[in-house]
């Protein structure tokens, strides 16, 4: 099954630590998608998500197994929050995701530091363009008060810029 990654799930590194079947296969663009940071979440912070509109959104594109894609199913809190859709993406074909559920999206959330970072350094590994990080780099954070949860994140995100 293939995945389109864009949020915190860009880094091979993490998400292999939560399917450890995926595979790397590429990376594309959806010029008729925008990313957001407003997915509301049981943290009570801002989570990615990704709408039809005109901005764009840099993906990659992943290879798992169904047994992968149940266990991220899960993890992304597939029917709490998060809807799994189909995308068509150049070069890849079907593709599925995730994005937020009407009831899900708050665009008075922030998401926490950590969270951002992690967006970030998918973006970076996989070579989006300046202005595209940029944006992400531009968005307002917060941090988590969650200080276990926070000093973890922060561990991954250390092992990520590590690889």
């Amino acid at each position: 099954m293939r995945y389109a990654a864009y949020g915190s799930n860009l880094h091979p590194l993490r998400l292999g630590e939560r399917t450890r079947s995926a595979q790397l296969l590429g990376t594309a663009f959806l010029p008729d998608w925008s990313l957001s940071f407003h997915k509301s979440s049981v943290d009570g912070s801002g989570k990615c998500s990704i709408s039809m509109g005109s901005s764009g959104v840099h993906v990659a594109i992943f290879d798992m197994s169904a047994a992968a894609k149940e266990r991220l199913d899960t993890i992304e809190g597939v029917g709490a929050g998060y809807a799994e859709i189909r995308l068509e993406v150049p070069g890849f074909g079907e593709c599925f995701s995730y994005a937020a559920t009407e009831s899900h999206i708050d665009d008075s959330l922030l998401p926490y530091d950590w969270y951002r970072e992690l967006v970030l350094a998918g973006a970076a590994t996989h070579g989006f363009p300046e202005g595209y990080v940029e944006q992400i780099r531009r968005i307002a954070v917060r941090s988590d008060p969650d200080v276990e949860r926070r000093t973890q994140m922060h561990a991954i995100i250390d092992r990520i810029s590590r690889a």
